[in-house]
């Protein structure tokens, strides 16, 4: 059973779940019915016009997954969030996009920003955020390829319920896998899952400024990313460091 805390406004949740996660237990969620300051990964903005989609965050107390293995969170949680959105859409054409985003073909449905606090070797504490168009039809920020649920299906959802299917999905599978972590069966799922999973497409070397052909090859415990070039080498990419060309 999740515990879900509602609040009209709030310029991030997960800074406001951060600043009183001691009072929650693991598995609560704050949900914002407008959020002001969304983030993203690296401080990206997140759009979303109030009462039309889902802002929220859910605390977790990890005991098993390592500091160094925090991908693996990341994993899991793309995961979950696929689930969902696979059922409730009647399609496998939601997939994740390397590292945090879901994609249903080639827009953006959804981002995920997880927070970790350190203790020593594990984790202590993590803190999910999830902004997911749901009822959205008109995006006005200069994002360049929104999409959500409600334009995909051709009707409306209702974000309570939605809400609660996810929360109990994250949490459940957050809890089994604390009970039988298996990384190497995550990573292969996850990778299954992937976006453009098979055969080369665009992308831009943000290090170099090169444009170039790739091949997702692997993905590692890291998250690092290795594309296959064309041309038969392999380039090894941090978060930031590449990006695919729509």
């Amino acid at each position: 059973m999740c515990t879900i805390v509602y609040v009209d406004q709030a310029e991030s949740t997960n800074s406001l779940l951060a600043a009183s996660a001691k009072k929650f237990e693991h598995g609560t969620a704050i949900a914002a019915h407008s959020q002001t300051s969304g983030r993203g990964q690296r401080g990206n903005h997140w759009e979303a016009e109030p009462g039309k989609n889902l802002t929220f965050s859910v605390l977790l107390r990890p005991s098993t997954i390592m500091a160094s293995h925090q991908f693996e969170l990341l994993q899991l949680m793309a995961i979950s969030v696929v689930k969902v959105l696979r059922n409730q859409l009647s399609t496998n054409e939601v997939c994740i996009k390397w590292p945090n985003d879901i994609y249903y073909r080639d827009k953006k449905i959804c981002g995920i920003l997880i927070e970790n606090s350190l203790s020593g070797a594990l984790i202590d504490q993590s803190i999910v955020g999830i902004g997911l168009n749901v009822n959205q039809e008109k995006f006005l920020s200069d994002a360049p390829n929104p999409t959500s649920m409600a334009l995909i299906a051709g009707h409306l959802f209702d974000l309570d319920d939605l809400l609660e299917f996810l929360v109990t999905q994250i949490v459940n599978d957050f809890d089994e896998y604390e009970t039988n972590p298996e990384p190497t069966s995550l990573a292969a799922r996850y990778r299954f899952m992937m976006w453009r999973n098979e055969g080369f497409w665009p992308y831009r070397d943000n290090i170099t400024g090169q444009n170039f052909h790739g091949r997702i090859a692997a993905i590692a415990p890291t998250g690092h990313l290795t594309l296959a070039s064309q041309g038969g080498g392999f380039h090894t990419y941090a978060f930031k460091e590449v990006s695919a060309i729509l």
